[in-house]
């Protein structure tokens, strides 16, 4: 028993592991997400400052491409709008994946005490 036990013990401990590579890999991503949006609101507040006398500049390869202000406005508000919708959708996904998670601590738990207890009873029995 004990050993069927440890067998199971070990495939629930694989899965954790690899919930926790996802969650790990999730935060990374969240992370570089709020650096470009921390990025995209410095432009957005330099282009704000800016009026239609200035010349704006946009990158495009190798080379700066003449761009309207308002247009470079509009371009950086979708942007920040697009970025805070990944931010959403991965703040869900992790809450999704930390209450995943706990579910997966708790069964690793009970699967040690039950593993802990029949290793208890065939120490008894020799």
């Amino acid at each position: 028993m004990a050993e069927a036990t440890q067998k199971k013990l070990e495939a629930e401990l694989e899965k954790y592991t690899q919930m926790q590579k996802d969650v790990s890999k999730s935060m990374s991503v969240r992370q570089k997400l709020e650096t470009q949006l921390t990025e995209n609101n410095i432009v957005k507040e330099e282009l704000d400052v800016l009026d239609t006398a200035n010349t704006v500049y946009k990158l495009i390869g190798p080379v700066l491409v003449k761009q309207d202000l308002d247009e470079a406005k509009a371009t950086v508000a979708k942007r920040l709008e697009y970025i805070n919708g990944e931010i959403q959708r991965y703040e869900t996904l992790l809450k999704d994946m930390e209450k995943k998670s706990e579910q997966q601590r708790e069964v690793l738990s009970s699967l040690q005490q039950e593993y802990q207890r029949a290793q208890g009873l065939a120490a008894a029995k020799a």
